[in-house]
């Protein structure tokens, strides 16, 4: 915001900033704010197209549906293909109750580009407006197995599984599309996870009296990559701590290795149904992550991005594993021995300008009561191990989580210190976010 009001500053009478700020606005849900920018957007440049369709947008939300048509039909004659045109128009027509022209655009457009994840669920969200609700599941489920990470399909299907009562598939959607780890939402991303926080707050079991003590955990090790370079150290590295994790006593550890992105969304929603009846939620993964278009991903052995985009639908977003933890009642951790550089950078095409970190994982805020781990700080990467020895990271927290009676937030400071040694100064652990405080949280209780 502060970079377009200098822009502005030094030439006012440019639209193309005053275009982006509007969109800052229009993340914000500052319609008015938006309204004003885009409207002086298309004063300045009203040869730029992305001024009309987002003052459509704003008019559309505003409810100005005749203004926002107009706005359409502009932008239409600047470039008659443009996706934005029939994409976003497509709603307009469906909140107007005109249907048949709403699905004219949205098939007209999914038609040219059939993998076009934001026009499939444009399509979806009309169908739940004319109340065709296998329709609209149809498109969801279609968005879904295109892109897994996507809030808006996880929370319209939920609310689809919800409406026909089948409440633990309409859970584990919302959990897919409620949580948060950045401030990058755009609106209708915004909103989707919004309706998604609301509705599994209100269909999450009330927590029976008194704890339970039991404590679950999902160990992966991915190694076996297809399409860069083999890790040889993560599938050990995972066997390493699954047993450390049943030695000081948890009732579920499934351990498992070199999953694919359907495997491993598959074993996220299976344990995620594990962590609702547990006290204590914890995930480990070793392979490879990084962060791309400011999201963290951790990346399936079946991979193969051509370009930093396709990310989105290949590899799994951090979001996903918080989810998977989130419903567990007092202690929800993820351990992330996977800071690595990205594999695929020598050969991606770049499309996407926000990139916060130029190697690893990038900072989070995880919410309250989430603890979330990296084996290196942001920006950095973590080390392997050498000649066939499991990486500092894993070798001190398998040996330190069996020491009894030390409390989990020093747990991980000692972890810290021991790699940061044992590394030479070369690797840092970094600890996000914290367990509930009124309470102390050890591995192994000891006497």
């Amino acid at each position: 915001m502060a970079d377009y009001n200098l822009a502005l500053q030094k030439r006012p009478t440019y639209g193309v900033p005053y275009n982006n700020r509007g969109v800052i606005h229009l993340r914000r849900g500052a319609l008015q704010s938006a309204l004003d920018d885009f409207n002086l957007s298309i004063k300045y440049t009203p040869k730029f197209l992305l001024g009309w369709t987002n003052r459509a947008r704003v008019r559309t939300l505003m409810k100005d549906f005749d203004g926002a048509i107009a706005d359409f039909a502009e932008a239409e004659k600047i470039d008659p293909a443009a996706p934005q045109v029939a994409g976003n128009r497509c709603i307009t027509w469906g909140m107007m109750g005109k249907y048949d022209q709403a699905f004219a655009d949205c098939n007209g457009l999914i038609e040219k580009q059939p993998k076009n994840v934001y026009a499939i669920n444009n399509r979806a969200d009309v169908s739940m407006m004319k109340g065709d609700l296998d329709a609209a599941l149809k498109d969801y489920n279609t968005a879904i197995q295109i892109n897994p990470n996507n809030v808006r399909a996880h929370s319209g299907r939920g609310q689809i599984y919800e409406r026909r009562k089948d409440l633990a598939q309409a859970r584990a959607d919302y959990r897919a599309a409620a949580y948060s780890l950045t401030k990058f939402d755009e609106l209708d991303v915004a909103r989707a996870r919004a309706v998604a926080q609301e509705r599994l707050a209100a269909l999450t079991p009330q927590a029976p009296a008194g704890a339970t003590g039991r404590r679950v955990a999902l160990v992966i090790g991915n190694g076996a990559y297809k399409n860069v370079h083999a890790l040889p150290n993560p599938p050990r590295d995972s066997k390493l701590i699954a047993n450390a994790l049943r030695d000081v006593g948890f009732q579920t550890v499934i351990s498992v290795s070199d999953l694919t992105r359907d495997k491993f969304f598959e074993a996220l929603q299976t344990f995620a149904a594990e962590a609702e009846k547990a006290d204590w939620a914890v995930v480990y993964y070793a392979g490879h992550g990084f962060e791309i278009g400011g999201v963290n991903y951790l990346v399936p052995v079946d991979a193969k991005l051509a370009a930093d985009r396709d990310a989105e639908a290949q590899a799994v977003a951090l979001e996903q594993v918080i989810a998977a933890v989130g419903t567990a009642r007092k202690v929800r951790l993820v351990m992330l021995d996977a800071c690595r550089d990205n594999p695929f950078a020598p050969t991606m095409q770049r499309t996407l300008s926000l990139k916060l970190v130029d190697k690893g994982f990038s900072n989070i805020e995880p919410g309250a009561g989430f603890m979330v781990v990296y084996a290196a700080k942001h920006g950095e990467t973590a080390m392997d191990g050498d000649g066939g020895t499991d990486s500092p990271f894993a070798t001190a927290l398998a040996r330190e989580i069996k020491e009894p009676r030390v409390e989990i937030r020093k747990l991980f400071d000692i972890v810290r210190d021991d790699v940061w040694s044992a590394t030479r100064h070369e690797q840092q652990p970094f600890t996000y976010g914290s367990p509930p405080g009124r309470e102390d949280f050890y591995f192994a209780a000891g006497k």
